[in-house]
């Protein structure tokens, strides 16, 4: 009998809670706005953490409160940063598609000081003597940046180097952050020819530790007809608004930092041209000057 009764009470304390917390759960229940799952609806669900929010769900809630663009999430394609902007009452977001770009093509060419035999990752290589390079700037490749994206879109080189696939690249920049050396930057898609050096040493120095160093030269700020390259803090620095892609700064760099990689034969040529226009100028100056 006494256990009877002591399941009877059971049960109706049991039910009195459901109900207190039933109510407790009405008066107390915190309004979701309904566009949070519209925005959510619209991100790339990979919970990538490019975006800077813990993960799509505060990236969503983030777009609500004002505190992050529409287009926040980079994976997400410019059509569905429309649809986000829709939902929001803003006008959609314009712009060329950005991709990921590595600022080194060292790897092999790159000196080394010691060989490092540690955990196979960027950040724990610098933490032994600042890393095993003689280059404090250059790509260290151990793939920190290859774990951190979500899409396939990086890989580790032939050269020892990290490289970015631009059709898979949706510009999370999730290897950005995951880069300890800051290597990693976002250039328009549409851009063939990059600056791929971040040595801000000069001349000799730059050059002591890498075959494939900018040296801070000039000579591609002076061939480029659109003033569209200039040498910033010791490095070739490329303004994507003025570039036209005529590649004339890829043949005159010694130093093979800039891509796509003149071959020998493109470069030869182009000396041929510039000594062809040179004698043509000075030919010109002179019958003019017996002219007068």
């Amino acid at each position: 009998m006494n256990i009877v009764a002591a399941i009877v009470v059971l049960g109706v304390l049991g039910a009195v809670f459901g109900l207190v917390l039933a109510v407790a759960s009405k008066i107390f229940e915190v309004k979701k706005d309904p566009r949070e799952e519209a925005i959510l609806s619209h991100l790339a669900g990979a919970n990538c953490g490019g975006c800077g929010y813990p993960g799509c769900a505060g990236c969503a809630a983030a777009i609500l409160a004002g505190d992050a663009p529409v287009n926040a999430c980079a994976p997400a394609g410019a059509a569905n940063a429309a649809a986000i902007a829709q939902i929001m009452g803003q006008e959609a977001p314009s712009g060329e598609r950005q991709v990921a770009f590595v600022r080194c093509n060292g790897g092999t060419a790159a000196k080394k000081r010691y060989e490092y035999i540690g955990v196979k990752d960027c950040i724990s290589a610098t933490k032994v003597a600042a890393g095993p390079l003689e280059c404090e700037f250059g790509c260290l490749g151990f793939g920190s940046c290859v774990k951190a994206c979500q899409f396939g879109a990086m890989s580790i080189g032939p050269n020892g180097t990290a490289v970015v696939d631009p059709d898979k690249c949706t510009a999370c920049m999730a290897c950005a952050n995951a880069c300890p050396r800051h290597l990693i930057v976002s250039v328009p898609a549409s851009k063939k020819v990059h600056v791929a050096c971040a040595n801000k040493n000069k001349g000799k120095a730059a050059m002591s530790v890498c075959a494939n160093s900018c040296i801070g030269c000039g000579l591609c700020q002076k061939e480029c007809k659109f003033d569209a390259i200039h040498v910033v803090d010791g490095v070739a620095v490329i303004d994507y608004d003025k570039c036209k892609g005529c590649k004339l700064c890829t043949k005159v760099c010694p130093r093979d930092a800039i891509l796509p990689i003149a071959t020998a034969e493109e470069k030869e040529k182009y000396k041929a041209i510039k000594k062809a226009q040179a004698e043509k100028a000075k030919a010109a100056a002179e019958a003019a000057k017996a002219e007068q």
